[in-house]
């Protein structure tokens, strides 16, 4: 961070968006095997945190804008799902942060996006409608381009037609 600040003056911006999933079950044999799901846990749940951890003092200075990514799988329960589990935390995450950084002009959103179009979709989601990428972005721009005064704490996006439990 203190590079970016060194070259650049200041951070604004500053975007946690880590996910990686593998597929889970807590009752039988089938997914990934248990000491297979600790990177998925360390990338989406500990990377954003670490991200956090260091940019708040440069978004403190500048009175910045902390986005994080969650997703559309951390707002219900999926069966055996654990990467809907660290999508969970990614909105408890945003909430402690927020909540510590009150006073601090800092602002904090989690977004929410369902399906995207990207090469880690399974197969058996390939016929599933999907967000562009492009769409997810332009919902982080909206978040960031809110004056000031206005805290956009959470946007959920999905692609016209996901069913809600997917």
């Amino acid at each position: 961070m203190a590079r970016v600040e060194s070259r650049w003056g200041r951070i604004d911006v500053v975007f946690a968006n880590a996910g990686v999933s593998v597929d889970t079950s807590f009752v039988s044999d089938a997914g990934a095997k248990p000491t297979e799901w600790t990177d998925m846990v360390v990338t989406n749940v500990c990377g954003p945190a670490f991200t956090a951890r260091a940019a708040m003092p440069a978004l403190i200075r500048s009175g910045g804008h902390l986005v994080l990514t969650g997703s559309a799988a951390g707002r219900g329960v999926r069966p055996g799902n654990l990467y809907s589990a660290t999508k969970w935390a990614i909105t408890g995450l945003a909430q402690a942060i927020r909540a510590e950084a009150v006073g601090t002009g800092v602002r904090v959103t989690v977004v929410q996006p369902g399906l995207v179009d990207t090469d880690a979709i399974p197969a058996s989601r390939a016929a599933d409608p999907k967000l562009e990428p492009e769409d997810v972005g332009r919902a982080v721009l909206y978040a960031v381009s809110q004056p000031s005064t206005v805290d956009v704490n959470e946007i959920l996006i999905r692609p016209t037609g996901q069913a809600a439990h997917r």
